[in-house]
């Protein structure tokens, strides 16, 4: 697998990192989807930020790849984050450390609930964009397993900062 990240932040400083999709590293085989032909690990990385609005109520993370056919692909969606978490630990979603936060997962494209890793098809690289909301609200009344696309249009809807990390993947 093959990988390049880049990182862009808000004019604020907002900014997001992880040791795992560090620009032009490869993204390991443990992150990739654990099914299919990729056959990986399927562990959601690492994730820290900084640099959020003081007025920030939660926050959220979301995993798009824009350039799978159609609508795009949907790897990953968690709400309901506290204000005063700034990391999420490697395997987040898998580990239970999510739910011990409090925080909820989407169910993503792969038709399963939590973090489903990238997979594109042979070929042409796929860009993966890894986006931290800092949300004015705490209270999102998302539920366990609701479509990934759902959490996306009510993450937006109570968005007031976001910080992106792009990586890509290619096979």
């Amino acid at each position: 697998m093959l990988c390049h990240a880049r990182v862009a932040a808000a004019q604020d400083t907002f900014s997001v990192t992880s040791p795992e999709l560090a620009p032009g590293k490869v993204v390991g085989r443990e992150l990739l989807f654990g099914e299919s032909d990729c056959k990986g690990g399927n562990r959601s990385p690492q994730l820290s930020w900084r640099g959020a609005p003081a007025q920030t109520r939660s926050f959220a993370v979301t995993i798009f790849d824009p350039e799978a056919p159609g609508r795009g692909w949907w790897h990953w969606a968690v709400a309901g984050i506290p204000p005063s978490v700034t990391h999420l630990p490697a395997n987040a979603s898998a580990s239970g450390a999510l739910r011990k936060i409090g925080a909820v997962e989407a169910r993503n494209d792969w038709d399963t609930d939590g973090y489903g890793g990238p997979c594109p098809p042979p070929g042409k690289p796929h860009r993966y964009v890894v986006t931290v909301y800092a949300l004015n609200s705490d209270d999102l009344r998302l539920r366990q397993g609701t479509p990934a696309l759902m959490f996306d249009h009510e993450i937006r809807a109570t968005a007031i900062a976001s910080a992106q990390l792009t990586f890509t993947v290619g096979r």
